[in-house]
């Protein structure tokens, strides 16, 4: 099993559509795709048209039974209405963690440890993240193979994208790998000069990191939330879907292996 975290420290950059979307392509060729949403907002949850606060059970459980494993996982993971995606819901509950439960032993492993038991049951798992370094990000990180770090293409954005690269190399003890990331230009309109003085930004500071290709600014997207679907169901021949597409093949390229897409 694949597994992308979606990241970043400044909101509204295009996380949770970019989970959604690599998700809806991912299930359209016959992959298992296990999304996790770690923001206690409940985003990517509320995309998928589940209410947090009327769910028996949220990825909070499974923080607060100590060694939870594969069968805890399965009473929380929710079926969605598209075949092949599974849902790790959210709850308002996780912000409560950081006080309650930070410095307990483990914590900062907890996904990772979940993900381990269910890695032949998934192909790919997609962990959505809040705008915060905190427990939940800490676990997203920890648990990934690789980080999407989506950046619009506007000043504010890259200045965001500097502390997430910062918080990488905080964190680069925690793991003796290090971090393998992929910046995603996302939202860029090539008719203003902020985007393209952007864009070039961006691969100048941080050259191969950068994906070579932008998401655009497509109103299909906010069409596809209001629908509830992933883009790719909501608009297959749309510029947006077309950039995810060819997003996807990269990364598979990266992480897929021998693996057939």
């Amino acid at each position: 099993m694949i597994v992308w975290t979606v990241a970043n420290q400044k909101g509204g950059v295009g996380k949770t559509t970019s989970v959604v979307a690599l998700a809806g392509l991912l299930a359209q060729r016959n992959k298992r795709v296990l999304l996790i949403d770690t923001d206690p907002h409940g985003s990517l949850s509320a995309y998928l048209d589940y209410n947090s606060d009327t769910l028996a059970g949220t990825l909070f459980d499974l923080f607060q039974v100590p060694g939870a494993g594969r069968a805890e996982l399965e009473r929380v993971a929710l079926a969605t209405r598209f075949e092949g995606i599974t849902l790790l819901p959210a709850s308002i509950s996780l912000a409560t963690l950081e006080r309650t439960s930070s410095s307990r032993e483990g914590m900062g492993l907890v996904l990772k440890r979940l993900l381990a038991q269910v890695k032949d049951e998934f192909d790919v798992a997609i962990i959505d993240c809040p705008p915060v370094l905190g427990v939940m990000m800490v676990n997203a990180l920890a648990a990934c193979d690789r980080i999407l770090v989506p950046v619009q293409t506007e000043f504010l954005a890259l200045k965001g994208l500097e502390r997430m690269v910062s918080t990488f190399k905080l964190m680069h003890k925690a793991r003796k790998d290090g971090f393998n990331y992929t910046v995603v230009p996302t939202m860029y309109d090539q008719r203003t000069r902020a985007s393209v003085q952007s864009l070039e930004s961006l691969k100048e500071q941080y050259g191969d990191r950068v994906w070579p290709a932008v998401i655009p600014v497509d109103t299909k997207f906010r069409d596809a939330s209001l629908r509830h679907e992933p883009p790719s169901y909501f608009a297959r021949g749309s510029r947006g879907v077309y950039a995810y597409q060819t997003l996807l093949r990269y990364l598979w390229r990266l992480d897929g292996g021998d693996q057939p897409l």
